[in-house]
Formats: C-alpha cells, structure tokens, sequence
C-alpha cells in the first residue's frame, strides 16, 4: 500500500514554515528555562515574564494585522514581520540578563502577532475553494507538531549546545522562508480604510486581561486574583464586541458571524480546541509525574500520537469529500472527546500496545478536528469578509490554546488540592481527561445542527437524495 499525500501547495508550504518556526520557538523555550534561568542569575519563575511577554505582545499583533495587510500589502507585511522575527531571535540568543531577554521577547512576539495570521490570510484568499482543504491540511501541520516535538528538542539542543542555539535556529529557516516569499508569495491590497484606534485599544485591554488570567492559572498563582482578570476580560470583550458591531470601520470585521457554517467553526470549534490543545500538556505530564518515566521515555510514547496526526493527514481529503463536514464534525468530535477520555484508562502494567493504539486514535482525531474546523471556518466567507475572518478566527485560536493549557493545568491543581496531595497521582490526570473530553463531546450538538451541505464547495461533498 502506497501512501499518497495531497499535492503541497508552495504558497501554504512557506506560511507553514513560517508558522513552524514560530510555534517551536514557543515551545522549545519551555525546557531551555532552567539553564537561562542560571546563567541570568533568576528563577525560572521570575524569567517566564519572558513567555508571558511573549504570548501578550503575539495577541496584540492579531487585531491589527488585517489592517496593516490591506494598507501596505501582505507579502510586504509578512517579509517584514519574518524580519522583524529573526532579528529578535538573535537579541534573543545574545541576552545577558533578564532585562535584555524579556524586551527581545516582547519584540519577537509582535512580529510573530503579524506573521501568522498574515501569511495564512495570504493563502487564503489566492486559494480557490476545492484546493482550500489541502492548503489548510499543510497549514494545520505547525499546530500539530509544534506542541509535541518542542519540548524535547529543546531539551536537546539545551543539554548538547546552549540555549542560545534555540534561537539561533531560527535564522536558517527564516532566511530560507524570506527568499521564497520574495519570489512566490503575491503582494494583495485592499481598499485603504481608516483605522479603528479606539476598537484597537478595547479589544487588547481584553485579549491582554484574559491572557494574563489563563497564565495565572496554568502558573498556578492565585485563583481569586485569576477569576477577576479573566471576568473583566470578558467584560471589556462584550464591550469590544459592541463597538466592533456599531463602528462604521470596525477594526476586526463580525460580519462573518452571520454564516452559520463560520460561526459554528470558531463558536463550537472552540470548546473541541480547548479539549485537544490539554492533551499535549497532560500526556507527557501523566508520564512523567504519574508514572514516574524520564522524559525521553516518555517522548517514546508521544511517537504514536504524532503517528496518528500523519496518518490522519493523509485521509483528510477524501474522508471529507466522501463525508462532508457535518458528518466529519459530528463523528469525529464524538472520537476525539471519548479518546481523551479513555486516555484516563492509562493505568500501570497496561501494555504498551494498548497505550499505543489509545493514543495513535487520539492524535488521528486531533488532526482531522483541526483540518476540518479550519477548513470550514473559511468555506463560505465571500472574499471581502475574509479579512474580517481570518482576524478574528486568529483571535479565537490563540484563546482556545491557551484556554486548553490553562484549564488541563487547573484541573490537576484543583484535584491535588482537593486531595490535600503533596504531590500530582494518577487519579488528577483522570479527572483532567474525563472533564477534557467532556468538553470537547459538547461541541457536537453545534456541528449536528450544520446541514448536510455545509461547505459542499470546499470539500467536494455531494450529498446524498433519499
């Protein structure tokens, strides 16, 4: 049996490496913090600022970054942004202080803000809608991977060259994805539009507010101090979402939300999200803490979910065109919320076959939820919301992972906690997975509601007349 993979588009190709190199650059800093920590002469605690910078200044990059697209173009503003990135993965690399590491970050992550949502706007609107599942499938790929193989080379690389070379591997692959798009990647533009400054300030007040709560919480500090951040987030984003709806030039477009297909994609598409993106924080946590495995053994056993992302990969296709999306979403959603809830079945002495099957399936379904929802967020989007869209299907996107994180690191601190443990056991993870899956189950009833042709144009799907 031959495996046939889609035809690559070089379009989606150097977003994903673009993308690539951004989400390992934020998860292989995970296990480089230690020895960053001893050379700067810090905590490890005090120099997570580092990440958190990080992670606020991506998120205030995202509602401006359709904007700047249209203004001056997106393949200027994504070759800049991929600049901007590497320049600031050298300031990285030659930190010496914390100081000088968390200003780097912050400029690292503002381009990385650009970047990403940029390049996959590109691909977006040169794509016709029958190529559009194989594009997102190669775009999906960075999301998939990133989580998974980041921290054990980042590990690697710390323990065999330095931290420093962490960041210095991204010069490589950015000027690689520089020269590409130069040359392939087309200049779009959009009618000029004024800029919605005071959209712009409330919707960053918000995404910072909330993010700052989801890091308290995956951190562990003070879940009062949590609870008020991520409440007047919400808050502040109800009042964002009500100027955005009134604002003649509102700086991210909802008028997207009016598809029932979009809504459903980044609306449910969310809570499956948010269920999937705890696992890759959950899984090697279980086996190390719980089980007592070095992290090496337990990266063994992450071989087989990557396996069951490129398996699935290759089916994603057809199973959408034979299915369609609604069937897709339903069933697949179905397999994906009871495969993380079986995973709280892992007990000692299981075979590693069993183990191996439970967390191959997993994998499979992460990828297909991953490829469809994005896949559908876009299918029946005419081009000028597409902006708009994508915008706002960025800023989704980066809540519901960090919401995922945040909640798999909440559960496990509540049920240690509630057990008055010294230390993480077996039965937190269980609860963590049983209450993951649960929610990744209640996005099936938005996606049952989708009709039989939902997106029929971007899948090739026809449906069947009884």
């Amino acid at each position: 049996m031959v495996i046939k993979f889609p035809k690559p588009s070089p379009l989606a190709l150097i977003v994903a490496g673009a993308q690539f190199m951004e989400l390992l650059d934020g998860t292989v800093i995970v296990t480089a913090l230690p020895q960053m920590a001893r050379d700067f002469h810090v905590t490890s605690t005090e120099l997570s600022l580092g990440i958190t910078a990080y992670m606020l200044t991506a998120a205030c990059g995202i509602p401006i970054s359709g904007w700047m697209a249209d203004r001056f173009g997106s393949r200027t503003v994504f070759c800049l942004a991929v600049g901007v990135f590497m320049l600031a993965s050298v300031l990285c690399a030659t930190s010496v202080g914390e100081g000088s590491f968390v200003i780097a970050r912050i400029l690292q992550g503002a381009a990385a803000g650009l970047m990403t949502p940029i390049g996959r706007l590109i691909v977006i609107r040169a794509t016709e809608k029958k190529d559009l599942v194989n594009a997102i499938a190669i775009m999906v790929w960075p999301a998939l991977l990133a989580p998974i193989i980041g921290p054990p080379i980042g590990g690697l690389i710390t323990d065999l060259a330095g931290w420093r070379w962490i960041f210095l591997l991204n010069i490589p692959i950015g000027i690689f994805g520089l020269f590409f798009a130069l040359k392939i990647l087309p200049e779009q533009k959009a009618e000029k539009r004024p800029f919605d400054s005071l959209g712009y300030i409330i919707t960053i007040v918000a995404l910072m507010l909330l993010l700052l709560g989801l890091d308290q919480i995956s951190a562990g500090h003070s879940p009062g101090r949590a609870a008020f951040m991520i409440a007047v987030g919400l808050a502040v984003g109800y009042g964002a979402v009500s100027h955005m709806t009134r604002a003649a030039h509102p700086v991210i477009d909802l008028s997207a939300m009016k598809h029932q297909t979009f809504a459903a994609a980044n609306l449910a598409g969310s809570l499956a999200r948010t269920a999937i993106a705890a696992s890759p924080f959950l899984i090697p946590l279980l086996f190390q803490e719980a089980f007592g495995m070095t992290a090496t053994a337990a990266g063994l056993f992450l071989l087989s979910y990557m396996l069951g992302n490129l398996f699935m990969k290759t089916a994603t296709t057809p199973i959408l065109k034979r299915f369609g999306f609604r069937n897709v979403l339903v069933w697949n959603s179905l397999l994906s919320g009871s495969s993380i809830m079986a995973l709280a079945l892992i007990a000692p002495g299981m075979p590693f076959a069993a183990i191996a099957v439970m967390l191959f399936i997993s994998g499979a379904s992460r990828s297909m939820e991953f490829t469809a929802l994005f896949s559908l967020t876009f299918s029946d989007v005419p081009g000028e919301q597409r902006t708009g869209a994508n915008t706002l299907t960025a800023l989704v996107q980066q809540l519901g992972f960090s919401l995922g994180v945040a909640l798999g690191a909440a559960l496990l601190g509540a049920s240690q906690a509630f057990r008055a443990a010294p230390q993480l056991e077996l039965a937190d993870f269980r609860i963590a997975f049983v209450i993951c899956g649960l929610i990744g189950l209640s996005a099936v009833w938005s996606f049952w509601r989708l009709p039989q042709d939902a997106g029929a144009e971007v899948s090739g799907h026809t449906p069947r007349v009884l």
